[in-house]
């Protein structure tokens, strides 16, 4: 979404509570991703981002991840950050282009390394959204070739990495790459891009397969939900509501948890699907949720609608509506940390002893500055909400702020800052912010 006249300054308020304590165990952590960080584009093939972002018009200042956060060069570095930091776990991708070209992997060697040096737990996420560019998730060969991709990795990291998740965010991923074209490869299929979706679900499957010949014992899925709220109490505001709560939230987490799209879901996909969900429905370890806000959706208008900076064709059969009386981030992004507990009670009714334990792997916010105190509300409100959801019998074992640095923010470039360290992206110099030392605090007083 683009930053409106709604945003707030310290839009919500701090408890002076201590933040209750989590069980012993709990997994504390931060998250990146490859193509966001790493840069060193030259050390590896071409994914189809570099091609997306190759074009103009495509991200809105123009930029590009060629150099990003110099990630790859620097690492040592972050690494030092995440110790500093006291996190016990860092979820970083391994990109499949830098894996397919020579030495790739010796990169991720060294990060695993460093961070195994550092006491913090590795936590590769296998695909975050950066396909070779010579791959098309159309295609039913591109999960085979991803469960290829990852015996490979698991077999050279897996001696050190205890804990695995396969894919991050299939749902944006079809949706925002594949349905409106705004991410890449930046095709506009609408609910042609369903292949998309279950060729990747397939791909999850068989990652997990390929991780257990490799002796994996705890793998999931980074997959991203909230709560949807219909516009009114109008049965056609209700229905199309009920339509994006599938399309969204449970034709990605159903296969995997249950074994089964949702009813008139499964024969819209390609293949044998029957056979196929047997393969998705792979257990897991646990279920891992990146949560940022409820969704708010109405009885489609016929016309086109432009949401959070998209053009939403006027045939879709909903309309995405803006989320009144919330403050927001300078995303635009409303803030409301009651629809993480929403959500995961939700869950644990829907699906009872057949969801898996739950890690949040993405919880954040964009603000500008380093003295963020916008951010530590953000992050205290949501850390009080996850609490809650655990006190009403979820069963969470971690939670991952997005993100340890500024970074490449897809389509939107460099104009978005979630970290919770600075980056000057003309100097690459670090600086940890308020909410750094925040968390800091947070994760020592947990101990």
């Amino acid at each position: 979404m683009a930053t409106d006249a709604r945003t707030a300054t310290n839009p919500v308020p701090r408890s002076t509570n201590p933040v209750p304590r989590f069980p012993d165990g709990f997994l504390w952590g931060v998250s990146t991703s490859a193509h966001q960080i790493e840069g060193a584009v030259e050390k590896r093939e071409p994914s189809v981002w570099d091609v997306f972002t190759a074009e103009a018009g495509r991200v809105k200042d123009g930029s590009t991840a060629a150099v990003a956060c110099d990630h790859y060069h620097r690492y040592r570095e972050d690494v030092a950050l995440l110790a500093g930091l006291g996190v016990d776990a860092y979820r970083f991708s391994v990109s499949w282009p830098r894996v397919n070209s020579p030495g790739g992997l010796d990169f991720y060697d060294r990060l695993v390394d460093e961070l195994c040096a550092a006491g913090v737990r590795p936590v590769p996420t296998l695909f975050h959204w950066d396909l070779p560019a010579s791959l098309d998730w159309r295609e039913r060969d591109t999960a085979a070739r991803f469960g290829d991709h990852v015996s490979v990795v698991a077999e050279r990291l897996g001696d050190r990495v205890p804990t695995w998740i396969t894919l991050n965010e299939p749902a944006e991923h079809t949706l925002l790459g594949h349905a409106l074209g705004v991410h890449a490869p930046g095709l506009r299929l609408l609910f042609d891009a369903l292949p998309v979706a279950h060729h990747q679900l397939l791909a999850h499957g068989l990652a997990v397969g390929a991780l257990r010949a490799a002796g994996a014992t705890h793998v999931g899925i980074a997959n991203s939900h909230g709560p949807v709220w219909p516009a009114s109490a109008d049965q056609a505001d209700v229905e199309a509501a009920d339509f994006y709560d599938v399309l969204l939230n449970r034709m990605f987490a159903e296969p995997v948890v249950l074994g089964a799209y949702p009813e008139g879901i499964g024969e819209l996909m390609p293949g044998d699907v029957h056979s196929d969900l047997k393969v998705i429905a792979e257990p897991v370890d646990f279920y891992g949720v990146n949560y940022y806000a409820p969704t708010q959706v109405g009885a489609p208008k016929g016309t086109e609608i432009e949401f959070g900076g998209i053009t939403m064709p006027p045939e879709l059969p909903f309309s995405v509506q803006e989320i009144e009386g919330r403050p927001v981030t300078d995303f635009g992004w409303p803030i409301v940390p009651e629809g993480l507990t929403e959500l995961l009670t939700g869950f644990r009714d829907r699906y009872g002893d057949r969801l898996p334990p739950i890690v949040i792997t993405e919880n954040g916010c964009s603000y500008e500055g380093v003295d963020d105190q916008d951010r530590i509300a953000y992050l205290d409100a949501h850390v009080r909400a996850l609490h809650r959801a655990s006190e009403a019998g979820v069963d969470v074992r971690g939670y991952f702020v997005w993100s340890l640095l500024d970074n490449f923010e897809w389509a939107e470039g460099y104009a978005r800052r979630f970290g919770l360290v600075h980056v000057d992206y003309a100097t690459q110099k670090r600086t940890p912010k308020a909410s750094y030392h925040w968390f800091r605090d947070l994760l020592r007083a947990q101990r």
